[in-house]
């Protein structure tokens, strides 16, 4: 079958291509921005095609000639307006999907509770509601999988209990801890999304998806340190915590920002079990039965430990449109462009200095002035924006697309350039370059850029205030970037 698969940039769809494709299914991405799945391992086996769910043409002409149709995109963390957003996505793909003869639609949302009404639940449980009512109304063959928590490796509900519970010994809690849930691993949704492809035509119905266990967050919290081999934690629950306030308590603990956190938490106000599983039905259990909590968790810190975590739930943050100018832009079209450039001649070979570059960030940090970066961290999260704590995917190789801490890689050119794109609160653009030129004689030239363009008065404050530092922060990132490339591995 031919597969399009919405949302593949990120966390859930970056994960099914590979195992669509595993199947003996033909995959074609849809992706606003291409380029984000460049260095993907299944890039060359997709086709990839420009595209956007607000955009109806686009989404047309994806779908022409396509048999089974993945929709695993949403709004979230993205303001206020995110269910109107979800809505008119999901009803332009549902229009599309009908006009263009596909056989089937598969949808993954939230579990709901049983026997609350949808205008009670939080706005992110009742958006994924109404998105796949919008999809099984479409006149198409739908299969909607509702889960509730997601376990594995680089989900935004694994990174949240994970350090929340590695953090915090002592911890005091929101009520919302007692709620029971029903978790499933990431690897039995993907078996289950995959298996849904080939479900009989007359099959238009919502299925619950869930592990086997069902336990309390408080439970869950338990579990995971029983898991990781942690210290017996001590959880003191207090009512006053509403799901809003905790969202800011887990946005300062976690590297989830409060704008994720919250939808997160306010799905926990109620039970989420599942109610049935005539999934099996069309999509047996394995042998050995579905993954429970704890296999989970280790085969999650397995991959963690590993650095084999191949999608992270920041892989979808990407508020940078196609239309938003680059820095390479003949004679930046864009207005006004401040640049702090940087370079140093450095005596180490190219290769050990692109070694150095290509891991930056994360626990190696920027190579300078460590309390300035920390600072502007807890200002960014302060502000609502995504701090230092998103860390990296992988602890010495980028792509393009993955988010490295409050920047995300916009172009990797293996052994010569690494452009970041900064996404902390910022009133205005801004880039961060990194350039490497081999000289020969085993030295080799360093090359920085740090570009800013101002967005009104605001924008111009904000880097005339900042330029006196610059010579602090910069300056030593690029002497001590070549410094360590001169020390080579192994030598302090």
């Amino acid at each position: 079958m031919r597969c399009l698969v919405t949302g593949a940039s990120g966390y859930i769809g970056g994960r099914l291509v590979p195992e669509l494709l595993d199947a003996g299914h033909r995959v074609r991405c849809l992706a606003r921005t291409p380029a984000k799945l460049r260095d993907h391992p299944w890039a060359e086996d997709t086709e990839i095609v420009r595209g956007d769910v607000m955009d109806a043409a686009s989404v047309r002409e994806a779908l022409t000639g396509v048999d089974v149709a993945y929709y695993l995109v949403h709004a979230l963390g993205t303001g206020d307006s995110f269910e109107q957003t979800d809505r008119e996505a999901a009803q332009i793909f549902a229009d599309q999907a009908r006009e263009a003869g596909v056989r089937r639609i598969v949808y993954l949302g939230g579990l709901t509770p049983a026997g609350v009404p949808e205008h009670e639940l939080s706005p992110h449980l009742r958006s994924r509601a109404e998105v796949g009512h919008i999809l099984l109304d479409s006149g198409v063959a739908t299969t909607v999988l509702r889960a509730a928590v997601i376990i594995g490796s680089g989900s935004a509900s694994f990174e949240m209990l994970r350090y929340l519970t590695e953090r915090l010994p002592v911890m005091v809690t929101p009520s919302w801890v007692r709620t029971r849930i029903q978790p499933i691993a990431v690897r039995d949704v993907l078996r289950t999304l995959v298996g849904s492809a080939t479900m009989p035509p007359d099959v238009n119905r919502a299925f619950d998806i869930g592990g086997p266990d069902v336990l309390t967050y408080r439970a869950m919290m338990v579990r995971y340190a029983a898991e990781a081999r942690l210290p017996k934690r001590l959880l003191l629950p207090v009512p006053m915590l509403t799901p809003g306030l905790s969202s800011h308590w887990v946005g300062l603990v976690t590297p989830v920002p409060a704008a994720i956190a919250r939808p997160l938490c306010e799905s926990l106000r109620h039970e989420v079990i599942c109610n049935e599983h005539d999934i099996a039905q069309y999509v047996p259990d394995p042998p050995n039965g579905l993954v429970g909590f704890d296999e989970a968790v280790t085969l999650a810190l397995r991959r963690v430990q590993q650095a084999a975590v191949s999608t992270r739930w920041s892989s979808a943050s990407y508020p940078g449109a196609p239309s938003d100018p680059l820095p390479t832009d003949p004679d930046w079209a864009g207005g006004s462009l401040y640049t702090d450039e940087r370079e140093r001649v450095v005596n180490a070979d190219a290769r050990r200095l692109w070694d150095v570059v290509e891991g930056i960030g994360g626990e190696h940090g920027w190579y300078s002035l460590p309390v300035a970066w920390a600072v502007r961290g807890w200002l960014d999260r302060a502000m609502g924006g995504v701090g230092l704590r998103r860390g990296r995917r992988d602890a010495s190789r980028l792509r393009v697309g993955d988010s490295l801490d409050f920047w995300r890689v916009e172009e990797i050119d293996a052994g010569r350039l690494l452009r970041l794109r900064a996404e902390m609160r910022l009133p205005g653009l801004a880039w961060l370059e990194l350039a490497v030129e081999p000289l020969g004689d085993g030295r080799s030239r360093y090359r920085q850029r740090a570009l800013f363009h101002p967005h009104g008065l605001a924008g111009q404050a904000y880097w005339w205030s900042v330029a006196p530092f610059h010579a602090v922060v910069f300056g030593g990132m690029a002497r001590n970037i070549a410094r360590a490339a001169e020390r080579g591995p192994g030598r302090s």
